[in-house]
């Protein structure tokens, strides 16, 4: 996730410069969780950091609580965990590998190694390139272990790929991703690994729908608690969009929910016994907003 840009950095606990991002900054992290094919992806954990916290800081403790809560409520389901680059630690894969109930899915920065083993890959796909003059690439495997940090080799599939754009000269980018998956390295990237790049879009609903960056308190705490807040705001927002499955709303995203079903002008109507909103005879999603008020709970009448 992007860092949270922070304007008083100057004054904020633990706003650390971080040299990837440029900036001041806290280093948030979230996680989330689907089920099977569901399209949902339903948030379960959003942690403050320091802005000069290493990638892969608290997210043990984070897979060993969510991997057990998960196993006690689905003891027979098989657990799939898939990571940013930043995860890539040796503590991180040494737990994931001792997990029996677990599969794993790992983004890995290449090396010098790495490139060296993907190489020949690269040449075909260059070579590819130069025929068809568009984007091509080769899926292949190596075995992989560092000198100091990994017990053993572990199985490393990789996309040899160069990119072809518009006015721009053929880049190579190649793509590396530690598993223990045993399918096929195409369809593991492509079926498996790529599912990763939709949560980019709930991260944006986080960034720009929610507004999880306004982290401007002078203490880490009560950043924290914000940013609780916030995540809190997102899973009603996501239990709404459920509610509204069978509706064009389906999949929209939570700055369109607020947009749509909240920023209302209403009547409202306290009495003893219940409270009656009158809303306006043009309202646009009336159809919507009453199949969400009826899943929800809400009585006519």
């Amino acid at each position: 996730m992007d860092p949270t840009d922070d304007p008083t950095h100057g004054q904020q606990e633990f706003t650390f410069f971080n040299r990837h991002y440029d900036s001041y900054c806290y280093l948030p992290m979230v996680c989330f969780l689907t089920f099977n094919e569901e399209a949902e992806q339903y948030l379960v954990a959003a942690v403050l950091r320091p802005g000069n916290a290493t990638g892969s800081v608290g997210a043990l403790g984070i897979l060993r609580r969510l991997i057990d809560r998960v196993s006690d409520a689905f003891p027979k389901a098989r657990i799939r965990v898939r990571l940013d680059g930043g995860f890539a630690s040796p503590k991180v894969l040494d737990f994931l590998d001792c997990e029996p109930k677990v599969e794993y899915l790992v983004n890995m920065a290449a090396n010098a190694v790495l490139k060296r083993k993907v190489e020949s890959a690269m040449k075909r796909a260059r070579r590819a390139s130069e025929i068809s003059g568009q984007t091509e690439h080769v899926y292949g495997e190596c075995r992989y272990a560092t000198r100091k940090t990994w017990p053993w080799k572990r199985r490393i599939i990789y996309k040899a790929e160069v990119v072809c754009a518009a006015n721009k000269e053929p880049k190579d980018n190649p793509r590396f991703v530690v598993t223990n998956l045993k399918q096929s390295p195409q369809w593991i990237y492509e079926k498996t690994y790529c599912q990763r790049g939709d949560v980019e879009n709930r991260i944006k609903e986080l960034h720009d729908g929610m507004q999880i960056g306004r982290t401007s308190c002078s203490n880490f705490l009560a950043n924290t608690f914000r940013v609780l807040l916030t995540a809190a705001a997102y899973v009603l927002m996501q239990e709404m969009r459920l509610h509204l499955s069978p509706t064009r709303h389906a999949r929209a995203q939570v700055a369109t929910l607020r947009e749509h079903f909240l920023k209302l002008g209403a009547q409202v109507i306290v009495t003893v016994r219940r409270i009656v909103l009158h809303l306006p005879q043009a309202f646009p999603y009336r159809d919507s907003f009453h199949r969400l008020a009826l899943s929800l709970g809400a009585q006519t009448g």
